[in-house]
């Protein structure tokens, strides 16, 4: 008789998936980024990355010194140039490094904040079985109302408590991290601040003679020095004027300066027509920009008067050298000088321009080279002539503060003579053409931007400061009470009354934990000024 075997064959063990290594890189490589060292490496570099926008001039800020720039470093100016050190801010590994700590930052806040969240809704945890085993432990006599009188002391100082039939658990101390994690988010909203303030803002710099033919408005042509973020266009720019109607400055005998404020009259399209004051730390608020006070300084008044009879006046502003004196150099030219009324053509080289340095308070001998006080003591003018091409009709961009000094050693434009001058003097050149010194108007250096990122900032780093706070000074701390029972073996008393075992457990490293437990239980028996002296007073969270 042959006997089957009928049991079922047993079944072929199913085979293993191959793990997928892309995918496994790409979860290991989002750890890694959105891990806190990640995030405090980047934030490192950022910094550093950033040294080189302050220390090397920047395209948006100042071209003038790029260019020059340039021309002092002629070897190395192109190798910078190429990776964007002339532009650091709106650099491809700038913004790399903005962008990866903004990712890092939200993938370590977001299951960080999801967990902070379940703990608050989360009961605290029933007492450990071995309570004597804790950091804090104690046995004292139960109060009259058992667990409630001790559930009630606990919410009176604030802790969080939940009661299970005789135990009691209490937790504490949850602001660090909720200041841990409302620092990290303002941390986010800085940078979002910052490239709000980036892409939608902009600003200028002007500067302005007093009067009512030097009045500005606020268009891109009219700035010394302009930036526009990447979303502004130069039509979006508000739409008003300035006219600079007074100055007023007054310095310590020292010549340090003690008070200035500015009076200008603003009108246009987007601002009503009015008079407005404003000072170096109270800046001027419109409806979409901001007026600061820079600097100050004066615009000697010079009128020339050429062969033909013809007179024109110079109110260009002389910059300061940065003494205290107020010492300024600057340019007077007049390109349009000498033409012939019978043809209205100007005579072949006889362009006229002054260089000079105006001291407010000139010293009583020579050399006139440094002002004595800022304040217009005793005014002095020392002018120097130059007559020639002064190459203003070639079109090459120049400064209106300087003479081309090209021109000077092409021997195109040549020095004719040099005079000092006070308020109200004369000079007559060897031409026979004359150059008077009418006086001063003075003048203002501007800034005027618009960021509307600044409020978003300022609240960001409000929250940031108020959760680091937090952070610092927060403890998390749990204790637990159970009333065991009426027993002479676990050392009750024989009267037959109940005993309270506490406990208590820091969840972080917090050195007056001791202290803070004897005054609780101090107070849960009912003693207060013994918990008085217990130890320090309670935090406030």
């Amino acid at each position: 008789m042959t006997v089957v075997d009928e049991r079922p064959e047993a079944e072929a063990p199913a085979p293993r998936r191959r793990p997928n290594r892309l995918l496994a890189l790409l979860r290991n490589s989002w750890r890694q980024l959105t891990s806190m060292r990640t995030a405090l490496i980047l934030l490192f570099l950022l910094a550093i990355a950033a040294i080189p926008g302050s220390v090397l001039p920047q395209r948006g800020i100042s071209p003038e010194k790029v260019n020059q720039y340039f021309v002092d470093h002629p070897d190395w100016a192109p190798r910078l140039d190429r990776i964007g050190a002339f532009e650091v801010f709106g650099s491809v590994w700038f913004s790399a490094i903005y962008l990866l700590l903004f990712t890092s930052l939200i993938g370590c806040i977001t299951p960080r904040l999801r967990d902070h969240f379940r703990a608050l809704r989360s009961r605290p945890p029933v007492a450990p079985k071995r309570m004597e085993r804790l950091p804090q432990h104690t046995v004292l006599p139960a109060s009259a109302g058992g667990v409630d009188a001790v559930a009630a002391v606990l919410r009176k100082r604030r802790w969080r408590v939940e009661v299970r039939g005789d135990e009691v658990s209490a937790e504490k101390g949850y602001l660090k991290e909720t200041g841990n994690l409302l620092f990290h988010t303002s941390l986010i909203a800085v940078l979002i601040g910052v490239a709000l303030g980036s892409w939608y803002g902009w600003s200028g710099n002007r500067l302005l003679v007093a009067g009512a033919d030097n009045a500005f408005c606020n268009t891109r042509q009219q700035y010394a020095e302009a930036k526009l973020g990447p979303r502004v266009d130069s039509n979006d720019l508000p739409r008003f004027c300035l006219r600079l109607d007074d100055f007023q400055a007054r310095f310590l005998p020292s010549g340090q300066p003690e008070f200035f404020n500015a009076r200008v009259t603003v009108d246009g399209p987007d601002e009503p027509t009015r008079s407005a004051d404003f000072s170096v730390n109270a800046p001027l608020r419109l409806a979409d920009a901001s007026v600061y006070l820079l600097g100050h300084g004066y615009a000697p008044v010079i009128r020339y008067t050429d062969r033909y009879g013809n007179s024109q006046v110079s109110d260009e502003p002389f910059l300061t050298t940065g003494d205290m004196g107020l010492t300024s150099e600057g340019l007077a030219a007049f390109p349009d000088a000498n033409v012939d009324p019978a043809t209205g053509r100007r005579v072949p080289g006889e362009q006229v321009a002054f260089t000079g340095i105006y001291l407010p308070t000139a010293p009583q001998q020579a050399p006139f080279v440094r002002s004595e006080y800022p304040t217009e003591r005793n005014p002095a003018l020392n002018l120097v002539a130059y007559r020639g091409n002064l190459g203003m009709d070639a079109g090459i961009p120049g400064s209106v503060y300087q003479l081309d000094q090209r021109q000077v050693r092409a021997g195109k434009v040549k020095e004719i003579g040099s005079k000092l001058l006070r308020k109200g003097e004369k000079w007559t050149l060897d031409d026979g053409t004359t150059v008077e010194f009418l006086g001063t108007e003075r003048y203002v250096t501007l800034s005027i931007r618009h960021d509307p990122g600044s409020t978003p900032l300022l609240v960001s780093c409000g929250v940031l400061l108020v959760g680091l706070m937090g952070s610092l000074f927060g403890r998390r701390r749990r204790v637990w009470f159970r009333l065991l029972p009426a027993d002479p073996a676990n050392g009750s008393p024989t009267d037959g009354s109940s005993l309270v075992e506490a406990g208590g457990l820091p969840r972080t490293d917090y050195p007056g934990f001791a202290d803070e437990f004897a005054q609780l239980i101090a107070a849960v028996n009912g003693d207060e000024r013994a918990a008085e002296r217990a130890g320090v007073r309670e935090g406030t969270e």
